[in-house]
């Protein structure tokens, strides 16, 4: 079984690949973005499944998938996240996405999960669905779009502008402007007392 895995995080690929590495039937290929996973998928594929991160660079969303599944011969493409909401992954499994993964998944779920897709099959979590769907109800969360939330995550993991644009593919000047504009949101007077906010409210 031939599988792609792309994500800018080199932690979370070594992860992923180290819950693999016993399985005697995978061999697994890496990429730190989407030009290079498209460059892999174009000279090596395709692959049986293809693992994307929703947030790397050159991704762009729902528009990475697309472009994903055609590169890869219409062979499953799936999207791993660890900020995507419910509906953007409804969204990416009625385009056609073998299915979703989020970043919490258990190691054994997710051998379970990837055979399930390699064979054709669309997976995506009940539990995470329902949590999502709570998630969003979320007070804070209903005084912000989709994109402040995952500028606010990153801010909450300490991130720069720089790593935060990087980590969403936008410019540095666009996320300074989403910064500005949840902070006055939350009533905040900068992005530290955001990111406390954030956390005693349990928003994460």
């Amino acid at each position: 079984m031939k599988l792609l895995l792309a994500d800018d995080h080199e932690l979370v690929r070594d992860t992923i690949c180290a819950f693999l590495q016993n399985e005697k039937d995978m061999a697994i290929s890496v990429a730190g973005d989407f030009p290079e996973a498209a460059e892999q998928m174009t000279s090596a594929g395709p692959f049986d499944l293809v693992l994307l991160d929703y947030s790397m660079p050159g991704m762009e969303g729902l528009d990475g998938l697309k472009r994903a599944m055609d590169l890869n011969f219409r062979s499953p493409v799936a999207i791993i996240s660890g900020t995507i909401d419910r509906s953007t992954a409804e969204e990416a499994l009625a385009m056609g996405a073998a299915g979703f993964l989020p970043k919490t998944i258990a190691a054994k779920s997710l051998i379970h999960a990837i055979r399930f897709m390699a064979a054709g099959e669309q997976y995506a979590p009940i539990k995470f669905l329902t949590e999502a769907e709570e998630q969003t109800s979320h007070p804070l969360a209903e005084k912000l779009t989709e994109r402040e939330l995952q500028v606010l995550h990153g801010l909450m993991k300490g991130q720069s502008n720089k790593e935060i644009a990087r980590d969403l593919d936008l410019q540095e000047v666009t996320i300074k402007l989403h910064v500005k504009t949840l902070c006055r949101k939350l009533d905040a007077k900068n992005r530290t007392q955001a990111a406390i906010i954030a956390k005693e409210e349990g928003l994460f």
